[in-house]
């Protein structure tokens, strides 16, 4: 399979960008996204060009790291699937790809294809801890939390901060990705403690960041790769609305 590929270059963060086009062949249906792009990489630095960087890790779906939007869409085509979980059977012989960073103020692009996601860190650090003394691990069942509770507080932690919510949202909220990690706390006993202080925290946090508002796009779900329900979008605004209200 030949392929085109148009992807973004960009020398560094202080340095302007653009597209350049690339022409890869011999790609087969069973390579990842990312080995595609390790095989462009190992043409160019034979060449004595410059590698394309782009962030990568787990390459399994699991670390978050492999960020790319695919043409137009945060991680690709596939829905639930991260970018490293995108393999090229998607995509038939001669198509033409365009390969960019994540696009959003609060997440400057560093290096062609990688961007500073730190911005998720420093919300995280706001309030993403509980500061009562846990002492050892109590049995299983000390603490008696309804299976409804705990699933949705499971899947709410599933959240990988990958960033795709952000670059997929219209205004570049991080909305979902807070409202994650506001949820796997808020349904649990273990987080009620913090309660008031972390969602206050978290919410002051994203909004210095820079980071734009909700306005019920529904991109963020979509794009996803952990399927994170924007029902804790909710969720979030009623854990704020409720401390805003004690804090007075």
């Amino acid at each position: 399979m030949n392929l085109t590929l148009k992807v973004w270059r960009q020398k560094d963060a202080q340095s302007d960008g653009g597209f350049v086009e690339y022409k890869i062949a011999d790609v087969t249906n069973d390579m990842s996204f990312l080995e595609m792009l390790d095989i462009l990489n190992e043409e160019l630095v034979a060449k004595g060009s410059d590698a394309i960087s782009f962030d990568h890790d787990c390459r399994e779906g699991i670390c978050g790291m492999c960020a790319l939007m695919i043409d137009g869409q945060a991680h690709g085509k596939d829905k639930a699937a991260t970018s490293c979980q995108l393999h090229m059977r998607r995509y038939q012989d001669g198509d033409t790809i365009t390969i960019e960073p994540f696009r959003a103020k609060a997440f400057p692009v560093l290096k062609d294809l990688v961007v500073d996601r730190s911005a998720f860190d420093r919300i995280q650090a706001a309030g993403g801890f509980v500061s009562v003394a846990t002492g050892n691990a109590q049995d299983a069942n000390a603490i008696l939390i309804p299976k409804q509770n705990a699933e949705k507080a499971m899947d709410a932690a599933s959240c990988i901060g990958c960033g795709a919510c952000v670059a997929a949202c219209p205004n570049a909220s991080a909305m979902l990705f807070v409202a994650a990690k506001v949820s796997q706390y808020a349904l649990l006993p273990q987080g009620r403690p913090e309660r008031e202080k972390r969602v206050l925290a978290m919410r002051e946090a994203m909004d210095a960041e820079g980071f734009g508002h909700c306005t019920n796009e529904y991109e963020c779900e979509a794009s996803c790769p952990k399927g994170i329900n924007v029902s804790n979008i909710a969720r979030l605004n009623r854990e704020f609305l409720r401390a805003a209200v004690l804090a007075e």
